[in-house]
């Protein structure tokens, strides 16, 4: 009788864990599936035929696939450097001095966020347009930095929350100049914080796809573009490929920053 109840107890938590892992899971086997279906239609569960052409296309030489990669990982680099650079000065002021309205300072990077992103890029490439900043690297380097720039700011503020201000007043007491202070103590500490921010901005910027599409397209190829040329052409299997490419950085990165960003600096972000 006792194992009868205890196998109605887990039953229910099974089944949950059963629906979360084809929820999570499920998705990208149908990606791995895709990629390597030379053929697959209805009413089969499986492919008929297995086999690698699609992924020949692909990378060949004509194809787009390469340049549109090294494109995007160039100006996810630059956005991640343009991020950083304003964040850290931002970061430190809002976490150690007692600025006025640091709070609405903070909700204020979330206003990108806040309205629909087909709204945002359509006015905004309009002006890019009339400044010739449309279907340029910079342009589309600037539209992601917009919407990366909260996730940037709001780590680099917790990461530097999270430091002992003691720390830095000590070295200043012993001769130390404030930005030597700064250099040598604060921002090391702060390193790992930076750095999970700097992956989140990498993987925004990799993944974005309204804003490179209404400023970049047609003269700057990105992957994201690619995917989407290829999912409404009905190319799955390119299109399937094209996403497992801008997979794997995503999970790799990911495993980063849960290492990098810990409990401490996850508790202050927002504050």
């Amino acid at each position: 009788m006792a194992r009868v109840l205890s196998a109605l107890w887990w039953l229910p938590r099974g089944l949950v864990l059963g629906l979360l892992a084809f929820a999570i899971f499920g998705p990208i086997a149908n990606l791995v599936l895709w990629a390597v279906a030379e053929k697959w239609y209805f009413p089969h569960v499986l492919p008929l035929q297995y086999g690698f052409s699609y992924w020949a296309k692909v990378f060949a030489p004509r194809g787009d696939a390469l340049t549109s990669l090294v494109t995007s990982i160039v100006v996810a680099c630059f956005v991640v450097a343009v991020s950083i650079l304003l964040a850290i000065p931002a970061g430190y002021a809002l976490a150690r001095l007692r600025l006025p309205f640091r709070s609405l300072i903070l909700l204020a990077f979330l206003i990108p966020q806040a309205f629909p992103n087909l709204t945002v890029y359509v006015n905004i490439a309009r002006i890019f347009y009339q400044t010739g900043l449309a279907g340029t690297i910079p342009g589309v380097v600037l539209v992601h930095v917009m919407h990366c720039l909260v996730y940037a700011v709001w780590i680099a503020t917790a990461a530097f929350a999270a430091i002992d201000p003691e720390l830095e007043e000590a070295a200043r007491a012993t001769g130390a100049p404030p930005l030597r202070a700064f250099v040598d103590i604060t921002l090391p500490l702060a390193m790992p914080g930076l750095m999970a921010s700097a992956i989140f901005v990498f993987l925004e910027s990799l993944d974005e796809f309204t804003g490179s599409y209404f400023v970049g397209a047609p003269y700057v190829h990105l992957m994201p573009l690619q995917l989407y040329t290829a999912g409404a052409g009905g190319n799955y299997q390119i299109a399937s490929i094209t996403a497992l490419l801008l997979l794997i950085p995503s999970v790799g990165f990911m495993l980063v920053v849960e290492r990098a960003l810990t409990a401490d600096v996850l508790s202050r972000i927002g504050r």
